[in-house]
Formats: structure tokens, sequence, C-alpha cells
């Protein structure tokens, strides 16, 4: 029995098809194939990847019904075997598992700074159909690898303040040539960047008044990557402290959050206590350590702070002494509300008690006086 008694591209693609009909665990489970490491078959047409020994294997039992498929055992998957093979039926063979070459990353993070810009401005796009068109473009790269690397990027985003497109949850594990790709493209995109992040702090509405179904659990994030050194960009691009500075957004977040409120504690039978609720930064201004009082169902005070970015869950806040050092005074009775994507689908979560204890606190300015003399 030899592969190379296939001799009709129909059979291959009658493994194809039944490779996308079932699925690759299950594909590979049946026919008794590991992943491919080295080499996959790629689909002109469609751009997809698959595993071209398990392929091959499962062809030759199209082929030769009465004698069944190959098993894994039975030939090997090199160059020299399966690639010629499928080459010469019109197929592809592509290497995989190397690193991303300079090309690759650099076509990904201008694809990426695309989306975002349409993001931003609420241009319609599909993330399928850039993946795709990349595809097409890099051919040994899957539609996983792809949407890795994106999130990738989100990270390096994050990790310079910066915002990154929703569904992209940031993974920080990526090459250094990933992140100098990136830095490169921020530099050389000031003008894109500012219209981003302009585009982004212009909505201050909430997205819509629904409160119930709004409340997540606190989000897991990745283990903070290796401090890297500090890129040096301009300060207007800075997400994070324009979203605090942008006292429209915030008032609107704590309106929001005594809807929210309200509605709380009428679903829990306490229309009493909705009563009660003070928004007590509106009332006597900022620093009380919070901005709104409400209450538990057993009439217990709850301390809330409001954090409302349009970011994702994810997106770094400011939060100052006086906050940091109240929620240690309040113990349980403070609670944090993260209030995010806010003028697309307002969500939040809840984070209750010290702040230290829940959230990675970095300094961003210092106050400075003259040292005294031997100190």
């Amino acid at each position: 029995m030899s592969i190379h008694e296939i001799r009709e591209a129909g059979f291959v693609r009658a493994a194809i098809a039944e490779y996308d009909r079932v699925g690759r665990t299950y594909f590979l489970e049946k026919y008794g194939f590991g992943k491919s490491r080295e080499y996959m078959l790629r689909d002109n047409v469609t751009g997809r990847l698959y595993d071209s020994k398990a392929i091959v294997g499962a062809a030759y039992g199209y082929a030769f019904p009465e004698r069944g498929p190959l098993q894994a055992s039975e030939f090997s998957g090199g160059e020299g075997t399966v690639e010629s093979l499928l080459a010469g039926l019109g197929f592809e063979v592509v290497r995989v598992g190397q690193d991303w070459s300079r090309e690759e990353v650099e076509a990904t993070v201008a694809d990426y700074f695309e989306m975002l810009r349409l993001e931003a401005t609420d241009q319609p796009y599909s993330k399928s159909e850039h993946n795709e068109i990349l595809r097409q473009r890099l051919k040994a790269r899957s539609k996983g690898s792809i949407e890795m690397k994106h999130q990738n990027i989100s990270a390096v985003l994050d990790q310079l303040g910066l915002p990154y497109i929703r569904g992209y949850k940031p993974r920080s594990n990526f090459q250094d040539l990933l992140r100098e790709v990136v830095i490169a493209q921020v530099q050389g995109s000031h003008e894109v960047l500012r219209v981003v992040v302009d585009a982004i702090e212009d909505r201050t509405t909430p997205g819509s008044r629904t409160y119930r179904g709004v409340l997540i659990e606190p989000p897991v994030p990745e283990a903070l990557p290796k401090r890297q050194p500090r890129e040096r960009l301009p300060r207007r691009l800075d997400y994070a402290a324009r979203d605090e500075r942008n006292r429209s957004l915030g008032r609107n977040g704590e309106e929001w959050v005594l809807g929210y409120e309200g509605t709380r504690l009428e679903d829990e039978s306490r229309p009493d206590l909705a009563a009660k609720i003070d928004w007590v930064s509106n009332r006597c201004g900022d620093g009380t350590g919070y901005d709104i009082l409400s209450f538990e169902p057993d009439d217990v005070a709850r301390f809330i702070e409001v954090k409302t970015t349009n970011g994702s869950s994810l997106t770094p806040f400011i939060v100052s002494r006086n906050e940091v050092e109240f929620s240690e005074e309040a113990e349980d009775a403070f609670c944090l509300y993260r209030l995010f994507d806010f003028a697309q689908t307002p969500q939040l979560f809840i984070l209750r008690g010290s702040l230290t204890a829940s959230v990675h606190l970095e300094a961003l300015d210092y106050r400075a006086r003259l040292r005294a003399l031997g100190q």
C-alpha cells in the first residue's frame, strides 16, 4: 500500500469535507493521527489549514474503501511523501510552527490598526473577513494563529495605556519583534490614534439604561508581564488618564449607577432603601473617598466608588490615594463599581473591600519637595 496510489484530487477533497463536517479533534481521533507540527495542507479557496498526513490517510480510505484508511504508522508525512503527493494533485502544503517574520507581523499590525480605527469611529467591519483576507497573504498562518496575534497586539497596546479592539482580549506571551513593530506603528500613527482616542472619549452617554443582566464576575487577567522599559509616548495618548479627566463621562457613570442601585434594591423588595440612596459626590464634591451611599438589603451601608470607561473590562483606571485609604477603612462596606463599555453596552463588576487586595496600583505622579540636609 502506498499513498501514491491516490491519483485523484476528489478523494482528498472528500477527506477535507469530512474534516470540516466533524471538526479537527474528532477527525484526528477517528483516524488515529496527532496534530501536524510542521506541514499543513492549505485550501487555496478558503485559506483553511488541515493536518496534511491525516487528510492523506483518510483520503486513501475514500480511494480504496475495501482497504480502508491508512494508519499513521503505515507511511511518513514528510516533505518527500505527503507534500509531493498533495502538490502533484494540485494542493498547497505550507510549513507552520516557525516564528513570524517581520513582513507577517507588520501586515498583521497594520490590519489590526485599521480595524481599531473602524471600530472607534463606528464604521462596520467584519473581524472574520479581515482574518480571511490576511490569511491570503500569510499563507502559513491559520485563522486561530492570526486571532492569537491580534490578542498579542491588544496586550502591547494595553501595556502602553492605549485602547484596543473589543473581543481581542490581551494575551501577553508575544515576540519582542511584535512589540517593536507595534511601537513603531504607534509612533508613526499619532493622527490615527488621536482620532481613535478622541472618538472613544467623545462618547459620554450610556449606550443603554438596562440595569438587569449587566453585572458580571470580575475578569481574571493574565499575570503581569515582565516590566518593560517605559515608552515615552505623547501624554495626549494616555487613554486611562484622559478617560478619568473626562468629568462628563464620570458624572454620567455615577448617574447610571444610581439607576442600577435603585433597581437592585427594588428587586430585593427594599424600595424604602432605594429612596434613601445618596449621590454624595454630587452633593458634597470629591474628597469623601466614595461617590454614592447605598445599602445592603439588611440596611447595612454600601459605600460605592464608581469608575467608568468606554474601554473593555481590563482597561486601566485611575484611583486616588484618598479612595485607596477609605477602602481600607471601610473594609467590606466599600465597593468599587467598575463600569465599562459605557457608550456601547454598559456592564459592570464589583470589587469589594480594600483596593490594595484586588488591584495592582502603579504610581503615575509624585509630589516633590526639596530634600532636607542629610536625607
